[in-house]
């Protein structure tokens, strides 16, 4: 209780506007609180988005949709033995929670925590009450990215005993020893596979570097490099690099990666150069459209991304769409009973100004006649959302709605989100990864899977957390 101090007055009423901030990133309606004397220091406010909090007639607050007025954000600390169990089932927006659970939400208050303006949570994760995840039958894979856990078989310890029942492995590192190991065990193998980032293609064919509108080849972005998906060499390269992968390993899926034009969207403050420039894209361009283009880069270039913007989005959203078709065929031809995923930007449509389409080349419900899985990226600490687990559920949601997936049996198309556990630039706490896997396992998501191996083998205590939350999602019925 250090930094904190008693009221010698009952602490104010929570009027019906007022939203309770928890560990998790959700928002929760006070409405009218009992008065009590609890430990204090400050609330927080700031000027957000209208809401609309409702109760129940048991007396319990619904989360509201966001239509409502000042949001008062209220910092946490753990109350003694308090324990939260969520109950995804139900949509984020309908989820109930008792006055209890909202009083021990508030208990304690942390002395100057961040605040974000904008519904961000202002919770340090190792700030978090304890959390148990409640049993979840619909997600049908517990999985880890990153290469073959063998560090868990060191400790002798079974995937099972951990929870996990899948793994993914980059296509280079595929082992058909490892693979019959881990079927052995129950484990699904799965691939990765680098569809428009095999930079070293580039040292031998430096006309696969994709074009900026300069006319020059675009430079890394921030140490990534793409390649043109125009180039035919460069195309028939990966096709038959995936063809060979399929036919040699006994893999039960293979998930594309890096299939989007050249940038770096992976960080906070994304690289997003516009490309591709390239004499084959300008000529296949006019072909396809019927449109003239100037016949320098720079004034070519001028024109596709100011009048001729939607149409050049679409075109270069069409070719990678058609990777993602000659993918599939080849899938089709070698290992048929094999799922084709992919690992995605998280962006909605309309963020960025639409970069997902118009910067990236990134076509999902046209990929979507190809595809069986989509692996959307929600790495909410390296994308800025630290504190702000919530976002990662909120992601995967307007995914859905996007592509018509609602997480229910008999779905042929599912969404599987890789989140992230290990730290990359912002530092993910042991305490936070309940919280992660939460929202990274609310429907419409049926499956799971933690970022990365390699970062997470060095800090075993989040082993553990990941195994605890896979252990807890198991349907025991």
């Amino acid at each position: 209780m250090s930094g904190l101090k008693l009221h010698e007055e009952p602490v104010p009423e929570f009027d019906s506007t007022t939203q309770i901030l928890l560990p998790s990133g959700e928002k929760v309606a006070a409405g009218r609180m009992s008065k009590r004397t609890l430990p204090v220091q400050t609330k927080h406010c700031s000027q957000v988005e209208p809401l609309t909090p409702t109760l129940s007639p048991q007396g319990r607050g619904r989360i509201p949709g966001q239509t409502g007025r000042e949001q008062c954000l209220i910092s946490d600390t753990p109350s003694s033995g308090a324990t939260i169990s969520s109950s995804p089932d139900t949509p984020h927006s309908d989820r109930l929670w008792s006055r209890r659970d909202m009083m021990n939400a508030t208990t304690g208050l942390l002395l100057g925590g961040p605040i974000l303006a904008n519904g961000g949570s202002v919770l340090p994760a190792q700030t978090a009450p304890a959390f148990k995840l409640s049993s979840r039958p619909w997600m049908n894979i517990r999985g880890i990215y990153g290469g073959f856990p063998n560090g868990i078989i060191d400790r002798d310890l079974t995937p099972k005993e951990m929870g996990l029942n899948a793994i993914w492995v980059g296509s280079g590192g595929l082992d058909a020893a490892e693979i019959d190991r881990y079927h052995n065990m129950g484990v699904k193998v799965f691939a990765e596979f680098n569809t428009l980032h095999h930079a070293g293609y580039l040292t031998e064919h430096p006309d696969a570097a994709p074009i900026g509108p300069d006319g020059k080849p675009s430079p890394p972005a921030d140490g990534w490099q793409g390649v043109s998906p125009f180039h035919a060499g460069y195309r028939q390269n990966r096709m038959e690099e995936f063809r060979r992968v399929l036919k040699t390993f006994e893999i039960d899926g293979i998930w594309l990666d890096y299939h989007h034009a050249h940038s770096n969207w992976e960080r906070a403050d994304p690289i997003l150069p516009d490309t591709d420039f390239c004499d084959v894209a300008l000529q296949q361009f006019s072909k396809h459209t019927g449109l003239a283009l100037p016949s320098g880069v720079p004034e070519a270039a001028k024109q596709l991304t100011g009048e001729y913007r939607n149409t050049w989005t679409q075109f270069r959203c069409n070719v990678l769409t058609d990777w993602v078709r000659e993918f599939r065929e080849i899938l089709n031809a070698e290992r048929p009973n094999a799922l084709l995923g992919t690992f995605h930007c998280p962006w909605s449509q309309d963020e960025r100004d639409g970069a997902i389409r118009h910067k990236l080349a990134i076509d999902l419900p046209a990929q979507a006649q190809y595809l069986d899985i989509f692996s959307i990226m929600p790495y909410h600490a390296r994308f800025g959302h630290v504190h702000d687990p919530a976002w990662i559920s909120r992601q995967t949601r307007q995914l859905g709605e996007l592509l018509n997936i609602h997480g229910k049996p008999g779905e042929t198309k599912q969404i599987w989100p890789i989140v992230q556990l290990a730290d990359w630039g912002e530092t993910v706490t042991v305490d936070q990864i309940p919280y992660v896997l939460d929202h990274g396992s609310r429907p419409p998501a049926t499956g799971v899977m933690a970022f990365h191996w390699s970062g997470l083998s060095r800090q075993w205590e989040k082993v553990d957390a990941l195994s605890q939350a896979y252990l807890q999602m198991e349907d025991r019925s």
